[in-house]
């Protein structure tokens, strides 16, 4: 397969596009069937999310008065595309698109898009609600990037090199165990989950960012946050599990730890309540940044 046509399956199929919507729709259906199980209820069909999506494609899209339309239109195109790219630089198993120099550099830049876009749909629509989700998803990215970008660095300084596919084969060490405490600290936070998901809050707030959005710009920014959970533990399964297993196998742990993480932060957000936006700021600076700099130290001495 040329380069080109190895990029375009990369993007279009695995583990971009097509697949990465799949998972994302699966992993929204584990959350809402494993929350409603853990409150005593029945939970929807395993077809719910594609329904809603359905449902929010075939309402009429009313462009809030005083938005550029454009603008309206493009925040959730920019921030599923951005999404979806970052999916196919992910050192996936089978991913047929080749690693570059740096592209850890670039999936990262990818991946806070979808924050970008979020905290300017807010401010944009004018809408209160949308303005004070806008700012709170804005002072989560200061609270929770501090120890998600420090222990991905700690694993780069490790592995000596900026590479995702240099990153997920290499050896496992102690800075991934204080890596991967940093790293699941963050991730309630990067899909607004409880204990932290201040930016959404719906008894305060409404929808937070996206209170004015509606019909196909609403329906892209959902498909846009289910794609960033599929990239999120996709991220975390390539650098903490890959290491230790190749062949077939690397396969069913890429998906089983993926699957099972969505469970776990699933199983924390059911058992915890919404925190203020301080106590998540005091959380991430002490105890997370405290696990990042751990993996930091031990990076730079060895």
């Amino acid at each position: 397969m040329s380069t080109w046509g190895g990029n375009a399956l990369a993007l279009l199929v695995w583990p971009g596009l097509l697949s990465s919507v799949v998972l994302g729709w699966f992993y929204l259906w584990v959350v809402r069937k494993l929350t409603a199980r853990l409150q005593g209820r029945q939970g929807p069909p395993f077809y719910q999310p594609f329904f809603d999506f359905i449902k929010l494609l075939g309402k009429q899209t009313i462009v809030p008065g005083g938005i550029n339309p454009t603008l309206f239109y493009l925040l959730p195109a920019v921030s599923l595309g951005s999404t979806v790219f970052a999916l196919a630089l992910l050192p996936a198993p089978g991913n047929p698109m080749q690693s570059f120099p740096g592209d850890l550099i670039v999936f990262l830049y990818l991946l806070e898009m979808p924050v970008l876009c979020e905290v300017l749909a807010g401010f944009a629509t004018r809408s209160p609600y949308g303005q004070v989700g806008a700012t709170r998803e804005a002072m989560m990215s200061l609270a929770y990037n501090l120890p998600f970008l420090a222990a991905v660095i700690a694993l780069a300084a490790r592995a000596g090199s900026f590479s995702l596919t240099a990153l997920a084969h290499g050896p496992l060490s102690w800075v991934h165990l204080a890596a991967a405490l940093a790293f699941i600290l963050a991730l309630p936070a990067r899909i607004k989950m409880n204990p932290f998901s201040i930016p959404n809050a719906e008894q305060e707030i409404v929808a937070g960012a996206y209170t004015e959005f509606n019909g196909l710009p609403l329906a892209l920014f959902e498909l846009s946050h289910a794609t960033e959970l599929v990239a999120m533990v996709g991220l975390f399964a390539a650098l903490f599990i890959l290491p230790l297993v190749s062949g077939p196998l690397a396969w069913v742990a890429y998906l089983l730890l993926s699957l099972l993480l969505v469970a776990a932060v699933t199983g924390l957000a059911t058992a915890t309540a919404r925190l203020k936006l301080n106590q998540a700021f005091k959380l991430y600076w002490s105890w997370g940044a405290a696990a990042a700099l751990v993996a930091l130290l031990i990076a730079f001495a060895g």
